[in-house]
């Protein structure tokens, strides 16, 4: 059949997509024949039927591989189009473009078969719903992957090939350049770097940490070689994973590996296919062959480096690493394990005082909860490691303290080398870039303006590294003559008097207990009030310790009425109010304090006491507090209170000195009204009316014989009253 005759009118009305794809953006930059071709297919397009509105090139995708493993939007999109019946035909330079796997290459054209849309190369127009067009598509998907598969497992193989005679030239890490043989390795020939490096590894030899020494670092001010793309070193402030990189990295070591990783396929909950790097144990690289060059350290090193990197991680239950050295006053902080299950006890710190502790985090369950099979405070049990190890190290005190001072002076002049390689560096760049100003041109003002400005920024840097390393050289530790070395000698003796010195934090004192103890095993006994500890040290030898606990006061408690009275109150009143009736019954805390909310909120956790609950809308004939009845009388708050004292109304007390709750009943509401009724008369016309005193009347007021009423509203507002039986008075009663 004729490629024209399968173009019917239906294809023609729908879309025409041209579809474009490179593998890699260096495809895309390079390759640029390519890519014109394909956007070329838009004339043929044109030449087939459609019109210029009806083309779409998707060129989306472009710098993608077809691979299936990277998601290509471009071509998710063109499924969705074909899917919905959009597209009439598909135009691409050649199959390998739409896909280069099975996977999507058949969803298309199963899709392109339902759907009636037409597929377009350089070869011809198949229609994927015609048996023998379908199977050259077919043949052509599978050619295309498996001509894929022959090019990557050629390029492969040449590789592997090469990294097993450890000839591949990689990516080489900072310190290190290719020389002119086949898989030789060099030093860098610029000395900083070379010495930049050397301080990394030395420095971890004696701080034990990878942020420990970036931190050492960051303190000296030290700048750091970064090797970009192009070979080109940039010194840059040192990073944590810039250190953690060379500590770890084989090839530092005179190692040339190759495989360290796999590529992995997965799917992800959509069921996309995701690509993932996995790192791979030493045993699985492809390509490992020791002393292939010369390293900045040796392999043993390089490992050691490694288990102490590993074992300043968190330990686990039953794991033998004790993390690295932390800040804490804790000193067997890693080194205390617990005697009953054999975990490592952790440290905690409580009270106001911070005090440190140590606590196994297993957990028994002790009179119906879980509670720590072992917790100690840390002061005894430290002080009693302390005068063991000590004494221990004492004849070794001479040699510590002439050590201590070398390494003072070491450790200030490898800082001190650092920053005469940095002068030494920003000096060249000064005179290179006065060279590339005096070889310019001095009329082309535009470029002399610009290296005149290069040219003055090297000099300020110059100057500036200039004045740090005199300014540190000023700083550095004097050599010890005959008599500063007698006296240190002196000092090493006593060792207890540079342990207890303020100079000695406690992070040096446990990295001195690490040194020389491998574990310290404890045993807590409580009924006896004691402790056992035994020490592990690194040669296998034990020494074991008897300890005396010191037993617990008693313990301090609010008395049960208080805590009773809390109990009944807080069903109706919030915490601070509580805190003011306990303190006008002059009652005090357990340490004779006077009371807060504070207080009161921790006693109702202690002692499981719901809090107070505000009801949401006040019922019928609920009690009140004095404001609330106030706010829904119309009246002020101190009427209410002289009302209560008066007499006229009835209120509760919980306990003396609790506020006061009413009961606002139908008969409490009738006595207060907006005007007065007729017949009750101002307590100077009652007074008037029988002839007695005012005290008089509130006393008949309360016995009954007058009713009283209270008036919101008006100018004569207040208490008005209606005599009963006005021949009554006090004396009859009586």
């Amino acid at each position: 059949m004729n490629d024209i005759a399968k173009i019917s009118p239906s294809h023609l009305s729908r879309a025409a997509y041209v579809y474009l794809r490179q593998s890699s953006p260096t495809q895309v930059k390079h390759n640029r024949e390519s890519t014109e071709r394909q956007y070329a297919l838009v004339t043929k397009a044109t030449a087939l039927g459609w019109g210029s509105q009806q083309i779409l090139v998707v060129d989306e995708d472009l710098g993608l591989s077809g691979t299936g493993i990277v998601e290509r939007n471009g071509f998710a999109r063109l499924t969705a189009e074909v899917a919905l019946s959009h597209v009439g035909i598909i135009l691409g330079l050649e199959v390998s473009r739409l896909a280069r796997n099975n996977a999507d290459w058949y969803r298309l054209l199963d899709l392109c078969g339902i759907t009636n849309t037409l597929i377009g190369d350089g070869d011809g127009i198949y229609h994927p719903a015609l048996f023998n067009d379908r199977l050259v598509l077919g043949l052509k998907g599978t050619m295309s992957e498996a001509e894929l598969h022959v090019l990557r497992s050629r390029l492969l193989g040449g590789i592997r090939n090469k990294a097993a005679r450890g000839e591949l030239r990689r990516g080489l890490p900072v310190g290190f350049v290719w020389g002119e043989k086949d898989g030789e390795v060099r030093f860098h020939p610029d000395e900083a770097v070379c010495a930049a490096i050397r301080t990394v590894f030395a420095h971890f030899v004696e701080l034990g940490s990878v942020r420990r020494v970036w931190i050492w670092f960051r303190s000296e001010g030290l700048s750091y070689p970064l090797q970009t793309h192009s070979g080109e070193i940039r010194w840059v402030d040192p990073s944590y994973a810039g250190i953690y990189h060379v500590l770890t990295n084989p090839v530092y070591a005179g190692a040339y590996v190759y495989g360290k990783s796999r590529h992995e396929i997965t799917l992800d909950a959509s069921g996309a296919r995701k690509k993932r790097i996995r790192k791979l144990p030493r045993e699985q690289w492809s390509v490992f062959i020791p002393n292939h060059h010369e390293g900045y350290i040796d392999w043993n090193t390089y490992e050691a480096n490694l288990t102490r990197i590993g074992a300043n991680n968190r330990p686990r239950p039953h794991q033998s690493t004790g993390g690295a050295v932390r800040e804490g006053s804790a000193l067997l902080q890693g080194l205390a394990i617990c005697g009953q299950c054999g975990r490592k006890l952790c440290t905690h710190y409580t009270g106001r005082t911070a005090s440190a502790g140590y606590h196994c985090p297993g957990r028994t369950i002790a009179n119906g909860r879980g509670a720590y099979c072992l917790s100690i405070g840390a002061r005894q049990v430290d002080e009693a490691v302390e005068r063991t190890v000590l004494s221990a190290l004492e004849p070794l005190g001479i040699e510590a303290a002439l050590a201590a001072a070398e390494r003072l002076e070491a450790d200030h002049d490898g800082a001190l080398t650092q920053w005469r390689l940095a002068v030494e560096r920003t000096s060249y760049e000064a005179q290179r870039a006065e060279r590339c100003y005096r070889a310019v041109d001095s009329e082309n003002r535009l470029v002399c303006r610009g290296l005149e400005a290069d040219w003055e920024r090297c000099l300020r840097e110059l100057d500036q590294a200039k004045a740090e390393l005199s300014r540190r050289e000023a700083l550095r530790p004097k050599a010890l003559n005959a008599e500063e070395r007698s006296r240190l000698l002196a000092l090493g003796g006593d060792l207890l008097n540079v342990w207890n010195a303020p100079t000695t934090t406690p992070r040096d004192k446990k990295e001195l207990l690490r040194t020389v103890l491998e574990e310290v095993i404890i045993m807590v006994y409580k009924e006896q009030h004691r402790a056992h500890l035994t020490l592990r040290w690194r040669g296998g030898d034990l020494s074991e310790i008897d300890l005396d606990l010191p037993r617990r006061q008693a313990t301090v408690r609010t008395d049960e009425d208080t805590i009773a009275l809390i109990r009944r109150l807080a069903e109706h009143y919030p915490d601070a109010i509580i805190a003011g009736v306990l303190n006008r019954q002059d009652r005090k805390t357990a340490r004779g304090q006077r009371f807060t909310a504070n207080h009161v909120n921790g006693l109702r956790q202690h002692w499981k006491i719901p809090c107070f609950q505000r009801p949401a809308a006040p019922s019928e004939c609920e009690l009140l507090t004095i404001k609330q009845v106030a706010a829904a009388l119309g009246v002020a708050t101190s009427t209410i209170h002289r009302w209560l004292n008066d007499g006229f109304i009835a209120g509760e007390q919980l306990t003396p000195g609790a506020p006061w709750r009413i009961r606002l009943t139908d008969e409490l509401r009738g006595r207060f009204a907006e005007n007065a009724p007729e017949g009750y008369l101002t307590m100077k016309q009652t007074m008037r009316l029988l002839g007695v005193s005012r005290q008089t009347v509130l006393q008949r007021v309360k016995r009954g014989d007058i009713q009283t009423i209270y008036v919101k509203r008006g100018r004569q507002k207040g208490l008005r009253l209606k005599v009963i039986s006005p021949q009554s008075s006090l004396f009859e009663k009586t």
